[in-house]
């Protein structure tokens, strides 16, 4: 079927924007919108650029676009997966450049000015040359901001969470001197809970994944165990206000079990 002209095409989904955000008005919203940033080079492919960088550097440029949003809305929290501990044994030529766009989407979302209380978390030691203090610097000066919190994961691996949260707490027993077969015998779902790299350890509402793709592939595991999905078939760089719209009304017209 052929497009109408982009001049007909824009008003009418103006239009259609608008109705969706007054049928919003009053409903539930998640709190914790946790979004997988996927299909950024693909996006670049069929865009006809030789060079997936300008993928990477337009999924950036819409990682901010995408926190206004949740601002507007009333979010509280989201987190933001932008690369895996998987990714990281990509080839140096292509990881690079994806890293620096991060680097550089990161300094964006923390610059004075923005209301976000950012927070990189993930296996940051992991990552290549400076890239990893880079990140810890351009986030700490966000930190007692208030206003939306956001937890950009680079690094990160839902697995490898829940086994450095295990540890954590059995060192930090340890530290205060306790016996360790003391805190295997009590041991719980907070003591994970509370050792999570996010320090807003709170369970995750609601997961948008873009470019299709219906799983988690290792994000937010532990936080995640209620959380209502919500797939979207277009690639990261062309999600638009109006998707994010009809996410959150699906969210809202869905009833929540948490396994009742």
């Amino acid at each position: 079927m052929k497009l109408l002209p982009l001049f007909i095409r824009r008003p009418i989904e103006a239009v259609y924007e608008r109705r969706l955000a007054a049928g919003l008005v009053g409903l539930e919203r998640p709190r914790h919108v946790g979004i997988m940033v996927d299909g950024n080079r693909r996006w670049a492919r069929e865009a006809g650029h030789t060079d997936v960088r300008e993928g990477y550097r337009a999924g950036g440029a819409k990682v901010t676009t995408f926190l206004g949003w949740c601002t507007a809305a009333g979010i509280e929290h989201v987190t933001l997966f932008m690369l895996s501990d998987d990714n990281l044994g990509r080839p140096a030529e292509e990881l690079g450049p994806l890293i620096e766009v991060i680097e550089e989407t990161v300094r964006d979302i923390t610059a004075e000015g923005r209301d976000w209380e950012v927070r990189a978390i993930g296996s940051l030691d992991m990552l290549p040359g400076t890239s990893a203090r880079v990140l810890k610097e351009a986030t700490a000066a966000t930190a007692g901001r208030g206003g939306l919190k956001v937890d950009v994961a680079v690094g990160y691996g839902g697995r490898r969470e829940i086994v450095d949260a295990v540890k954590s707490a059995f060192e930090e027993h340890i530290a205060a001197g306790g016996d360790p077969a003391e805190l295997v015998a009590r041991f719980g779902i907070d003591d994970i809970s509370r050792h999570l790299y996010s320090p807003v350890a709170d369970h995750t509402d609601f997961i948008i994944r873009t470019s299709g793709e219906q799983r988690l592939s290792g994000f937010l595991l532990w936080q995640s165990a209620y959380a209502e999905m919500h797939w979207v078939d277009c690639y990261w760089p062309a999600f638009r206000h109006v998707d994010f719209l009809r996410a959150l009304r699906s969210y809202a017209n869905r009833e929540r079990r948490f396994g009742k």
